[in-house]
């Protein structure tokens, strides 16, 4: 291409031209001539812009008429026309008092489609590529898809994928583009070992990373798919894993990556230099800041001298410090730990230290990788904004939140100079994943409904909203059915408030001897207290109807000769839950507590009137980090009074099941000679069970089995004394069983078998349980 060149008047002689020289892969600009003076053209003449339109060519050009401009002005024009990828060669001179431009478009693109594809669709590899129809059709910007499809494809275990291109002429200066693609076969991973690791077995870290080993089920969870970051990932997770398990010199040694291109499969070797196991030394808090006690910070510290030392509990212990210095009126006062080990009895004393710190603020919070969250689902899990202090504490607290909502496979983030010394700017870089579950729950109890089953399904991020919705529905192959639907929005009102409602409605058959039919609905609040700890308030309505359709009126019992005569009978309750939870994981927990307490008060209208308080407590220890032994406790009870009158049968409580294995639901307490249950105004259970990794099963398939005693009474009822009713005193039942639970693809599914010890001739026993919980 040659430069142009023209003089701008007869005085002042200004040499102004520019080029391009193009070569496959790029653009190359340059001015022939320097520019003497200033220059000044009329106007502006576009030619050649036939489709684009004159008007786009003049918006990316930096000259305007009646302002001096330069060569380095021309270049900038040079190059924003290029960038727009509509065309294919740019020429600007000048004539007189006139910019020429003259431009040669390229095609444009007709139609994309995609060929020989069958492991990605053609919706996703549209999100994929740049290049869309009816636009321009670029050998840079399509050589740039080709990467990114295999980029995709790499994503997935097939690294080998070979990507081309065909063209077809449509006329008027249109192309029809196909990429075609040939998958070729997906690369697994035939081995993860470890080496140097003596206080854990290989099958203990495998559970700890996410890239596992290629098995039948592997082209579900994807997780055989080697990737660079990924592995990155993993690294992290075992340095985690072990510095909150004492072990706080543990460093990655290594990470081997080798291709047997022969079989197309990876060979991961991790090695690991664990280091000495410590305890905390002593505790100190130490404060610089004026006002600010040392000492009275220290009930913050969530460790204790001791105590198996645990990076967690220090970043834990530095947010609680850091979050109560903050109230205090410090918003910018930094928390730093400082070790002081003692290699003599392994031991690391804690001194956090805290200080005034540099004053920053934050810029702006940018948020990346997010693909159907929306930004203000992530924004609102952030206790500062735009403006606020900068507060590290409260960054990381933010990160943990996030990571509990299940709705990112990874989060991180990280700060970048703003605009000034003093600002901070805060990227939050996510990747989203599947949130929506099927879940299917079964049974077999020994007559009643036989078989029972219910299915579910559940999304947790609606929308990318962060909604959560669930609709179920289920039954006996005899005589129940049930349906229920739940809707709750976490930020309710723009506050950290999960409101929310629930619909219900069921209805069974009890042996013939009368039709149960049940409806209405729940509305409630969840508010957090602390980060483990929250409260909800919630207002139920309830309609219930007892009918002897099909059946002998006169057969029927008193107590449900009542009910059939009262029916239908309306509920109205009002209830208060706190929850207490430090579980460490939401499926397989190996550490932490769940305790949940509720009140309800029945007796704002309807036809019941009592105070009823119930709760459930479980606590998780590892019994051998080694070996992977978990073991748990749990204790339940409740109890239930009239405050008007005496209580209706459905106002007691019902228990078995899930709550006392080895027995139906409703399968113990008092009961009528025809075998319905009348429930009981009081309730206890407990359990202990262990859990382990399945023998000769590679630990990474998530398989493990279990260990387990239950035992639990139901008694006191008023309507059964009056009746002469069976297991109205304080009978304690007992079962033990072993279970297999299997953290699978489709998500955790549990079969128990257990067998009552200490029952009752009345009782009923359901002897297998089965439940799964589907992620997709």
């Amino acid at each position: 291409m040659k430069a142009g060149s023209k003089f701008l008047n007869a005085v002042s002689a200004v040499a102004l031209s520019a080029g391009v020289v193009s070569s496959g892969a790029g653009v190359a600009f340059f001015a022939s001539a320097v520019v003497a003076e200033a220059a000044v053209i009329q106007r502006i003449d576009v030619r050649g812009a036939q489709r684009v339109g004159v008007e786009a060519v003049r918006s990316n050009i930096t000259i305007k008429p009646g302002k001096s401009f330069s060569n380095a002005d021309i270049d900038e024009s040079v190059k924003r026309l290029y960038e727009t990828g509509f065309f294919s060669d740019v020429r600007i001179s000048v004539s007189g008092g006139t910019l020429v431009v003259s431009v040669v478009e390229n095609k444009l693109v007709n139609q994309v489609v995609f060929n020989g594809n069958r492991k990605i669709k053609d919706d996703k590899l549209q999100t994929v590529v740049q290049t869309q129809s009816l636009g321009p059709y670029s050998e840079s910007l399509i050589a740039a898809d080709i990467q990114r499809i295999k980029e995709a494809y790499s994503a997935i275990g097939r690294s080998d994928v070979e990507v081309t291109t065909q063209v077809a002429e449509v006329g008027e200066g249109r192309v029809n583009l196909a990429f075609v693609i040939n998958e070729g076969e997906r690369t697994k991973i035939s081995q993860i070992n470890f080496v140097g690791n003596q206080a854990y077995s290989d099958g203990r870290l495998a559970s700890v990373i996410q890239t596992k080993r290629s098995n039948m089920l592997s082209f579900l969870t994807r997780r055989d798919v080697y990737n660079e970051d990924k592995l990155r990932a993993d690294e992290e997770a075992l340095r985690q894993f072990y510095y909150n398990h004492g072990y706080a010199d543990f460093r990655v040694v290594s990470s081997d990556v080798s291709l047997n291109e022969a079989g197309n499969e990876y060979t991961i070797t991790l090695t690991v230099d664990e280091g000495e196991r410590y305890k905390f030394g002593d505790i100190k808090v130490e404060s610089t800041v004026e006002g600010v006690d040392g000492e009275e910070l220290k009930r913050y510290v969530e460790s204790r001298a001791g105590d198996t030392y645990s990076a967690k509990d220090v970043q834990k212990s530095m947010e609680a410090i850091s979050r109560r210095v903050s109230s205090a009126g410090y918003p910018f006062a930094r928390v730093v730990p400082r070790g002081d080990r003692n290699f003599e009895n392994n031991t690391i004393g804690v001194t956090y230290l805290v200080d005034q710190g540099e004053r920053a603020y934050v810029e702006r919070i940018e948020i990346r990788g997010n693909t159907r969250t929306r930004d203000y689902v992530i924004r609102r899990e952030f206790d500062i904004s735009e403006g606020d202090a900068f507060n590290q504490e409260t960054i990381s607290a933010a990160k943990r939140r996030l990571e509990a909502l299940g709705y990112f496979t990874t989060v991180n983030i990280s700060t970048a100079p703003g605009s000034a010394p003093d600002r901070v700017v805060v990227v939050v870089e996510v990747e989203d994943q599947p949130t929506g579950s099927f879940g299917v729950g079964a049974g077999y109890s020994v007559g009643g409904d036989g078989f029972v089953l219910e299915a579910s399904i559940e999304e947790k991020n609606f929308l990318g909203r962060g909604q959560f919705i669930r609709l179920a529905a289920g039954g006996g192959f005899q005589n129940a059915r049930s349906y229920n639907f739940s809707f709750t929005e976490p930020y309710f009102l723009g506050y950290r408030l999960a409101a929310g409602f629930d619909l219900f409605k069921s209805s069974t058959s009890s042996n013939d001897h009368y039709d149960y039919d049940e409806k209405g609905g729940t509305v409630r609040v969840t508010a957090p207290i602390t980060e483990d700890l929250a409260t909800t308030l919630k207002y139920t309505y309830k309609e219930i109807d007892y009918s002897s359709s099909g059946t002998d009126y006169a057969a029927l019992s008193q107590p449900y000769k009542d009910l059939v005569d009262g029916s239908p009978w309306k509920q109205s309750i009002i209830g208060n839950t706190w929850v207490y939870n430090t579980l460490d994981d939401r499926i397989i927990a190996r550490e932490g507590m769940y305790l949940n307490v509720t009140q309800e008060y029945a007796g704002l209208g309807g036809d019941s009137d009592f105070y009823k308080i119930y709760g459930r407590f479980r606590y998780f220890h590892s019994l051998s980090d080694e070996l992977d032994i978990i073991g748990s406790v749990s204790l339940a009870g409740g109890h239930v009074v009239s405050t008007n009158g005496s209580l209706k049968v459905f106002d007691q409580f019902m228990i078995g099941g899930k709550d006392l294995r080895g027995f139906e639901s409703s399968g113990i307490g008092p009961r009528m000679a025809n075998g319905d249950a009348l429930g009981g105004t009081t309730y206890f259970t407990a359990s202990a069970e262990a859990s382990f990794p399945m023998p000769g099963i590679p630990q990474d398939f998530n398989l493990r089995g279990a260990v387990f005693a239950d035992a639990g009474t139901l008694y006191g009822n008023d309507v059964a004394n009056s009746a002469g009713a069976v297991g109205t005193d304080m009978s304690w039942r007992a079962s033990v069983g072993a279970g297999i639970v299997w953290v699978s693809p489709f998500g955790p599914l549990r079969f128990d078998y257990a067998v009552p010890v200490v029952k009752e001739d009345f009782d009923k026993v359901q002897n297998f349980r089965f439940s799964m919980a589907n992620q997709f």
